[in-house]
């Protein structure tokens, strides 16, 4: 009863029921706010402060960025989309926000497509080495996609798009990558409706902010052959694996194009197919299929794709949950 009358005394007032509104529609930072309600900083900052203490609100740090968003879980969460709800789009002051807030997304778009006209040659270059993208995305959405995802964490996540591919199939989704621009980029592909209970957060992909077994399916799309230790980020994986929940990841077989490691910061040059399935048993997972994925074109298609499939058993013993803190600037 007293959270539900902090959380109610917390949204009574007009600013912060018109944050509400906002933030109901996907994450924000303070500068963004700022922008839109056309209020200083300090006094949204303070707004902002008060939701986030009733639990109306998350926030978390990027880099220097604090970005907020609608609280996703607990009862907090269910006070505060039931009072996003209810809040009357054709008021004229919402209207207003929301009109504004469609401009602060136009901006934030094309700041990514900004950067992504930038890299896209390389991208596209590699993508020319193997098979088409859509076939791996086709294997991974038949080896991944099951009913009842309540929670799918994509490592990596680059642009997001296994976000896009498998986030219509899940209750909630989460992209963890290092990289602003990224993040930045995924932000922009994920701006959809039918995507908004999906979200990216910066973080280390050999310490996940995310609960022990919080996950009911986990991807690794192209991100091994970047990282120093592939195994840590295994077990870190299969850390987060609720019991029967799966891990997916999709990388390159041995290869010998040694110039990727100067010309796009790959580290390993593929991985044996039995070098990533003993790393999978060390981290306690089972094994399933593993698909191979074939060049298909001119003479330069030279790389193999493979996807290794594995489960964490439902008998997992159950572990101390480790809790999740994204902080915030003060």
């Amino acid at each position: 009863m007293e959270q539900l009358l902090a959380g109610l005394r917390a949204a009574g007032e007009p600013t912060r029921l018109r944050l509400l509104a906002l933030l109901a529609r996907g994450e924000l930072t303070v500068t963004e706010l700022t922008q839109i309600l056309r209020q200083s900083q300090p006094r949204v900052s303070r707004h902002l402060k008060l939701l986030c203490e009733a639990g109306l609100l998350e926030r978390f740090r990027e880099g220097s960025w604090v970005f907020y968003r609608i609280a996703g879980a607990g009862q907090a969460g269910e006070l505060a989309e039931v009072l996003s709800g209810l809040i009357p789009k054709e008021d004229i002051v919402i209207a207003r926000d929301l009109e504004r807030l469609e401009a602060v997304r136009a901006a934030r778009a094309e700041k990514a497509a900004a950067y992504f006209r930038a890299n896209s040659g390389e991208w596209n270059r590699i993508r020319s080495l193997y098979v088409p993208e859509d076939k791996v995305e086709q294997a991974m959405v038949e080896l991944g996609a099951r009913d009842g995802l309540d929670f799918i964490a994509d490592l990596g996540t680059g642009t997001g798009r296994m976000l896009e591919l498998f986030g219509p199939m899940a209750k909630a989704g989460l992209g963890i990558d290092l990289s602003p621009e990224m993040l930045a980029l995924a932000r922009a592909q994920l701006d959809r409706p039918e995507l908004q209970h999906c979200s990216v957060r910066q973080g280390d992909l050999y310490d996940l902010p995310l609960q022990d077994e919080s996950a009911d399916l986990v991807t690794l799309h192209m991100v091994l052959h970047f990282l120093d230790d592939p195994a840590a980020s295994i077990a870190e994986a299969a850390r987060v694996l609720k019991p029967g929940g799966r891990l997916l990841i999709a990388d390159f077989a041995p290869h010998e194009l040694d110039y990727l490691r100067d010309s796009h910061a790959h580290r390993r040059l593929g991985f044996a197919e039995n070098e990533v399935t003993g790393w999978l048993a060390d981290a306690g997972l089972t094994v399933g299929e593993t698909r191979t994925l074939p060049p298909e074109g001119g003479e330069d298609a030279k790389l193999t794709v493979r996807i290794w499939v594995a489960d964490k058993s439902r008998k997992a013993a159950n572990r101390a949950v480790r809790p999740v803190e994204f902080e915030g600037a003060k």
